[in-house]
């Protein structure tokens, strides 16, 4: 989904008529069918009832109208109140990233701000566990998705998303059969260390007692699959992983505990353009998620 595919949307909502909607933005009415039926599978609903004589909307293409148009509306506020000409200082946002960041959130939030501000230059930094609030404090990065662990001082903290927990285990162990695992299905001594990992829960707090020391502390989440399929250890991660990370040598089975919660973490004293930008844009989306 994207911000274009939006407008298309609401377009043909109120033309009803794919000739004419496709006019209104300078395409083929065959390339403009092509995408709303993209749009269509990808969010796995009929927003649009066909005949040889008219076009109707369903009730959940209605309803799918609707959110559109408020994302649309506060995107142009977004526009509205950034600043038009913004400094070189504010022209680039470095964006870190744990992970797998905001999933499949990321790219209708990008799309959302540099709709916005369309002269501003995103750039990518990883973060690692140990590390990920520092950089935000330390102004290494403009803006953290993190793993949120709680109020942060200094810091505004911006949850997104919940994700369950998945144990990351090899293919060829016993335990990638398995539906869920709990912490009485799993070794003591079977976990890949990580580096600075807070505890969440009562289960986990003394999980790095349990880590073994056969494996090198990570520090960087995307590497705990590639870890599990060397060494045969087990790795905790988000399920949202398991989409952006998979490999055919390890299977990410889910995990019986507390969920990964994902924020985006600001400086509290960082109040420049591009970043009040994307804070309102991250107020939007979660906004327009929580009506559907």
């Amino acid at each position: 989904m994207d911000i274009e595919s939006l407008r298309w949307v609401v377009t043909l909502a109120d033309e009803l008529h794919f000739g004419r909607a496709s006019q209104l933005h300078y395409v083929s009415a065959g390339h403009f069918g092509r995408q709303i039926q993209r749009l269509e599978r990808e969010l796995g609903v009929r927003l649009f009832d066909r005949t040889s004589r008219r076009v109707a909307l369903t009730p959940a293409g209605a309803r799918v109208v609707a959110h559109a148009r408020n994302v649309l509306d506060t995107l142009e506020e977004l526009r509205n109140s950034a600043d038009p000409a913004p400094s070189s200082e504010s022209g680039i946002l470095r964006i870190g990233t744990l992970g797998f960041g905001m999933a499949e959130r990321w790219v209708l939030l990008r799309d959302t701000v540099l709709a916005a501000m369309p002269e501003l230059t995103l750039v990518h930094e990883e973060l690692d566990v140990l590390t990920q609030y520092d950089a935000v404090r330390r102004g290494e990065v403009d803006v953290g998705i993190v793993h949120y662990g709680g109020e942060l001082d200094g810091l505004v903290a911006q949850p997104v998303f919940t994700t369950p927990y998945a144990a990351v285990v090899p293919m060829w162990s016993p335990l990638a059969d398995a539906d869920i695992l709990g912490w009485d299905d799993v070794p003591g001594k079977a976990w890949i260390p990580m580096s600075g990992a807070r505890p969440r829960t009562e289960e986990t707090a003394d999980l790095s007692q349990k880590m073994s020391r056969r494996s090198s502390v990570l520090r960087h989440p995307a590497a705990i699959p590639a870890a599990v399929a060397t060494t045969g250890l087990i790795g905790l991660h988000g399920l949202a992983a398991s989409r952006y990370l998979a490999r055919p040598d390890v299977r990410f089975v889910p995990f019986d505990t507390k969920a990964v919660v994902a924020a985006v973490i600001t400086r509290e004293s960082d109040d420049r353009p591009a970043v009040r930008t994307f804070r309102s844009a991250v107020v939007a989306l979660d906004r327009d998620v929580a009506g559907t």
